[in-house]
């Protein structure tokens, strides 16, 4: 369990890791040119991402007064970790008593403090929560599975959303203009197969 921070290369972190090797689907039925020399893929952003979280939160286990192993970390220590990143927030959260409480777009500046937004908070414990269990430690004692962890974001989450008039609900109302693309055949509802002309006039005839 290596706790030691690693430097990162600025340029490991654009790579697209995902992309499988030799599954383009191609008509040719020859060998796959140059398969033994490929060379290392760079990992990806979100493995790089999660690298520098987790070096991250090692300094600040080794910061800690006093310092924590790893095996020492609880949910109460991930809780101290995230409020300590509060600082470095760019999301403005808006207290009660702001007359722009509520308003995702105030018209003006305000002395509210800068904060995490609920959403990097979320995909930071995530990531911390993979990393725990990659460098050795166990399912069970996984500290950013924590339910105190889970309800603190979830307070975030809310908090958020009434300071900055922002709703979270998940929007499902793109739907009816599925309806209109039928083919006249009258299965729609309202619509009814078009009526043949009427016959033209008796005295019409020739």
């Amino acid at each position: 369990m290596d706790m030691s921070p690693n430097p990162d290369s600025p340029s490991s972190g654009g790579g697209n890791g995902g992309a499988i090797i030799g599954s383009s689907g191609g008509g040719g039925g020859g060998a796959s040119p140059s398969v033994g020399s490929i060379t290392p893929q760079s990992p990806s952003r979100y493995e790089a991402q999660k690298r520098r979280d987790w070096n991250t939160f090692g300094q600040y286990l080794r910061n800690h007064r006093p310092p924590l192993s790893l095996a020492q970390c609880s949910g109460a220590h991930v809780l101290e970790f995230l409020r300590y990143l509060d600082q470095f927030g760019k999301t403005k959260v808006h207290a009660a008593a702001c007359p722009f409480f509520g308003h995702p777009n105030p018209p003006a500046p305000c002395p509210c403090p800068l904060r995490q937004a609920w959403g990097s908070l979320d995909a930071l414990v995530g990531r911390l929560r993979a990393a725990f269990e990659e460098n050795g430690g166990r399912p069970e004692s996984n500290p950013f599975a924590a339910r105190a962890v889970r309800l603190y974001l979830r307070e975030v989450r809310e908090h958020q959303a009434r300071a900055r008039g922002v709703s979270y609900e998940k929007k499902k109302r793109k739907k009816p203009q599925q309806l209109m693309q039928g083919d006249g055949s009258g299965g729609l509802h309202g619509h009814h197969p078009h009526q043949p002309p009427p016959p033209p006039p008796a005295g019409a005839a020739c």
